[in-house]
């Protein structure tokens, strides 16, 4: 990650003198000029100027005087401008605004800009502009369209906060289960390559994939299953009792709307099991409400560190083992609800 200096121009005079005098020290121990701007965060010409001097008349000649604009005056957008454009990102989505673009990058806020005030601003300024509200570059979290935001508001604001009390009234673990699957020709990883040349990894010849369905608590609980082939009622019956043989007392378990989940022989046996187990639904196409969908991430990002398997059985194996890993690292597990869209049903909420 870089790491952003702070403008120069606004540093008090003591610090700009150890600045003139940690320049001349550096381009005197070798250090270009450049190299020299760059690290102390000051611009070449200045750098150029006080060595000028330096050399002409020793450390008298150096200027004392400050240069440049005060930080903040000649803006092209106001205080109140700033503010403005700060509050449409941090609450609206491009689209919201009408603005062609699939997330909040540069080039949208540049056209935000131009929509909302009329000014055409660089791309390199507006990138100074993020830089300098307190924006960084994100990889994206994953949004579905057809999630509706009155349902996921109603999740966290009234259904999930009467399960939370209710478990705690009837003293019951939940549960937070999900299904993955992990292919073997897949590695989200980076390699190295000589430049203009493709970094390459060999793959199995047949397509090799493996299932697995997982539930996790926010005190560090885990369980797990593989399988291979669909998630069908009669394998999510057997990953419930399998839960109930091993954790004791009252258990709920929360899941996404995928069919097998609320088949009819689902609800009768899991009726049939009412004094200890209730199963209850996330929003529609809300995957990122689910803290299990983040050991999903973190298993595909993982188990194919030493290679690429070439057998179903390898598979099943990486994944069973990076799972019973997991079941010795409670902290581990309660981890992955620390990512914020989580955060509401962690243990410290």
């Amino acid at each position: 990650m870089a790491i952003a200096l702070p403008d120069s121009r606004g540093v008090s005079d003591e610090v700009m003198q150890a600045l003139r005098l940690r320049a001349l020290h550096g381009i005197e121990l070798g250090f270009s000029q450049i190299d020299v701007a760059q690290l102390l965060g000051v611009a070449c010409e200045t750098i150029s100027r006080w060595w000028t001097a330096y050399t002409t008349g020793g450390l008298e000649s150096l200027p004392h005087d400050r240069t440049g604009r005060p930080v903040g005056s000649g803006c092209t957008l106001s205080n109140e401008q700033a503010t403005h454009l700060q509050q449409l990102i941090d609450t609206k989505s491009p689209a919201d605004l009408e603005i062609a673009a699939p997330l909040w990058n540069r080039r949208a806020v540049r056209d935000l800009i131009l929509k909302e005030y009329g000014i055409r601003m660089p791309i390199r300024t507006v990138g100074e502009y993020l830089r300098r509200w307190g924006y960084t570059a994100k990889k994206p979290s994953r949004h579905a369209r057809k999630q509706d935001p009155e349902e996921v508001q109603d999740w966290l604001e009234q259904m999930y906060p009467a399960i939370e009390k209710l478990a705690e009234a009837e003293h019951a673990t939940i549960f937070w289960c999900d299904e993955t699957g992990v292919v073997a020709d897949e590695h989200p990883g980076y390699g190295y390559a000589r430049e203009g040349q493709r970094a390459t990894i060999e793959v199995p010849d047949p397509h090799v994939k493996m299932n697995m369905i997982s539930g996790i608590s926010n005190t560090g609980d885990l369980r797990f299953m593989t399988y291979s082939g669909t998630m069908t009622a009669d394998r999510f019956i057997a990953f419930l009792d399998q839960v109930l043989t091993s954790v004791p007392g009252t258990i709920f378990v929360i899941v996404d709307n995928l069919p097998a989940h609320d088949k009819d022989i689902v609800v009768k046996w899991v009726e049939a099991h009412e004094a200890r187990l209730a199963v209850f639904y996330l929003p529609r196409y809300s995957p990122e409400l689910n803290p299990d969908e983040y050991l999903n991430n973190d298993l595909k990002g993982q188990v194919h560190d030493e290679g690429l398997p070439d057998s179903s059985k390898t598979l099943r194996s990486r994944i069973q083992r990076f799972m019973h890993k997991l079941l010795m690292l409670p902290k581990h597990v309660m981890s992955y609800f620390c990512h914020p869209c989580v955060h509401y049903c962690a243990s410290d909420h």
